[in-house]
């Protein structure tokens, strides 16, 4: 990163730079659709507050987290889930603000800070077609159980990772005390799932809550009324060094994880996986209409 001499503190919001050199910001990005939305949303978002910004989106999780920590990528957006579990090996069950607090202090040793979360929760979930959920009245995981004990009749579709993990299907019947026999659940890829469900091959289907699939295809998601399914808030994190340099970065990134919720993701998802419209585009429409460009 080249040096910058004077922010203008005044102006941190709006982001007005006054520099002897362009400030640098390498933005990282996962490789499926949210995170390339947000890759590409917040290298525009920077780029209009005068940085100089480097995008680098579509790497795998596990790589995209090495490389920040190697000083490769200076931010990105993670999910507190993912960095307790997968990078921090806590398999504790946690509160989604116990989550992101030991999240927090965890990663602050490695030189990354984790900034204001937002309030989209890209976890796992069940969900059903809305009509069909209300006809049996089902809102919750909890009238979902009780539904199952009473002896309707309901199918179930999963992709083979959650069927089989050990935080997953079976301690999740365990959570909410019901009994799924092997004949009722097919596995199949995630994808297949959203299919399956749309098309009533299934009448329950495991998705990720803020996929775009879930608005277009009329689908309710089950309240996790035992809040069962792990948080996987989506927040910004940067490193250390690089919010030392620039530290307006800190109000500027949480200005804008303040504009993202379930419903604004999965509205932004599908635009891109349903609606066919460019990545580039979705990020530059919402940005403007939220007076962010």
């Amino acid at each position: 990163m080249k040096p910058i001499t004077t922010l203008l503190t005044g102006a941190a919001l709006a982001g007005t730079l006054s520099t002897a050199y362009t400030a640098e910001v390498t933005v990282g990005g996962k490789n499926f659709t949210e995170q390339q939305i947000l890759a590409t949303m917040t290298g525009q978002y920077l780029t209009g507050l005068d940085y100089d910004v480097d995008t680098r989106s579509g790497m795998g999780s596990a790589v995209l987290r090495q490389a920040q920590e190697n000083g490769q990528i200076d931010l990105y957006w993670e999910y507190t889930g993912t960095s307790l579990i997968n990078y921090n090996d806590i398999s504790e069950r946690l509160s989604p603000e116990e989550t992101y607090a030991r999240v927090k202090e965890l990663d602050a040793e490695k030189g990354l800070v984790w900034l204001a979360p937002s309030a989209a929760n890209n976890t796992y979930a069940l969900a059903m077609r809305a009509d069909d959920a209300a006809e049996r009245g089902i809102e919750t995981l909890s009238d979902l159980a009780d539904a199952v004990n009473a002896d309707e009749e309901l199918s179930f579709g999963l992709n083979a990772e959650f069927y089989a993990r050990d935080d997953g299907w079976r301690p999740l019947l365990q959570a909410y005390d019901f009994r799924v026999g092997r004949r009722d659940v097919s596995r199949m890829d995630s994808g297949l799932v959203y299919q399956a469900l749309r098309d009533g091959q299934v009448d329950v289907g495991l998705v990720f809550a803020t996929d775009g699939r879930i608005p277009a295809f009329d689908f309710y998601v089950l309240k996790d009324d035992q809040n069962y399914f792990p948080a996987y808030a989506l927040t910004p994190v940067i490193r250390q060094e690089t919010l030392d340099a620039y530290p307006a970065l800190a109000e500027q990134l949480n200005a804008l994880s303040a504009q993202l919720d379930d419903d604004t993701m999965a509205a932004l998802n599908a635009r891109v996986d349903v609606e066919r419209e460019t990545i580039e585009d979705v990020a530059q429409t919402f940005l403007e209409q939220n007076d962010l460009l």
